[in-house]
């Protein structure tokens, strides 16, 4: 099983979100149009802005708390800048 770790934003809101799943469709999904609750759904439209792999679950855990750090939120920014 592969794991992804993923990162979507918000333009109309300047948002972004980081998570790792072992179903990008179904979570792009959820966040999008079927969840009913949590953080996301109040910052809808999400697009997909950054990806990468790992056939570990600890090793994507591990990149997505990386990710929330400050230097991963820079990181992303800069990726948000660049598009």
């Amino acid at each position: 099983m592969a794991y992804t770790v993923y990162v979507i934003y918000s333009s109309s809101y300047n948002k972004i979100y980081i998570g790792y799943t072992s179903d990008l469709e179904g979570r792009l999904l959820s966040h999008n149009e079927l969840g009913r609750k949590g953080w996301t759904i109040a910052f809808r439209p999400w697009r997909l802005l950054y990806t990468e792999e790992y056939s570990r679950k600890q090793d994507a855990m591990r990149r997505e708390k990386e990710l929330k750090s400050a230097r991963g939120r820079l990181f992303i920014r800069a990726l948000i800048e660049r598009d």
